[in-house]
């Protein structure tokens, strides 16, 4: 009878905050590999590899009729809820960022980043219930021109600057000027965190993907998931982290 109560008061104790959680941000290269080969079943491989809870993907094949949709494959792989966020949308390729989550998605939001003529970017802004509490998580691809970047990160530092739930940004950044105005703009946001080597992913040169976290002490640990299947199924590495209490 003891024991039965200690572990009822533990797992009341373990939902007084949405942590710990496990989070990744892995962009996929449209689930093709450093060998050329379309293979979504090697990036669902790399998911159950890393474990995480929360997830977040760019370079996402979203269907379409001539496009496979890798989200729903991945989906179905982990059983996690799915939000897309399309940045190309066309009725024969869709195409983005997206978030697989262990946790309900309780809203979704699309925040264009677009820049000029270049390449229409997004970020992928989702509030998820994690045992009873909100967290907001944003996934985004940022652009390839410093000033399509730092336009960027203005537009997303004001999209989301909300104290209302913690805050996890994640993505592929393509920001390798570590005192560049956008990581400057991002630290004094968020704080300094690791940032790992993660492209490309065969011989890893460039920290282009990158886990901001609000409130910042939360996050214990960011490492890059490293593994032979991980080295072949994209261009990246993913990026994992560890938020607790």
């Amino acid at each position: 009878m003891v024991g039965g109560v200690a572990e009822r008061a533990h797992t009341r104790a373990a939902h007084d905050s949405p942590w710990p959680l496990k989070i990744a941000t892995y962009n996929i290269h449209g689930a093709v590999g450093t060998d050329g080969r379309f293979a979504p079943e090697r990036i669902a491989a790399v998911l159950t590899e890393i474990g995480a809870d929360v997830i977040a993907l760019q370079e996402v094949p979203l269907g379409g009729d001539a496009t496979p949709d890798v989200l729903a494959h991945l989906a179905r792989h982990t059983g996690f809820h799915a939000a897309a966020g399309a940045t190309l949308s066309s009725p024969a390729r869709r195409y983005g960022n997206a978030v697989l989550s262990r946790y309900p998605v309780m809203s979704q939001r699309a925040i264009d980043l677009s820049f000029g003529s270049r390449e229409p970017r997004g970020a992928l802004d989702a509030d998820i219930d994690c045992q009873g509490h909100p967290i907001r998580f944003i996934a985004t691809h940022l652009g390839l021109s410093a000033a399509e970047r730092r336009s960027q990160v203005q537009r997303l530092l004001a999209a989301f600057d909300t104290r209302d739930m913690p805050v996890i940004l994640t993505g592929d950044l393509n920001e390798w000027f570590l005192w560049g105005r956008p990581l400057r703009w991002l630290v004094t946001h968020f704080q300094r965190t690791r940032a790992p080597r993660t492209f490309p992913s065969r011989f890893p040169m460039f920290a282009l993907d990158r886990i901001w976290v609000r409130p910042a002490d939360r996050l214990v640990r960011v490492a890059v998931h490293r593994t032979a299947m991980a080295r072949i199924a994209s261009d990246h590495l993913p990026l994992v982290a560890q938020i607790d209490g």
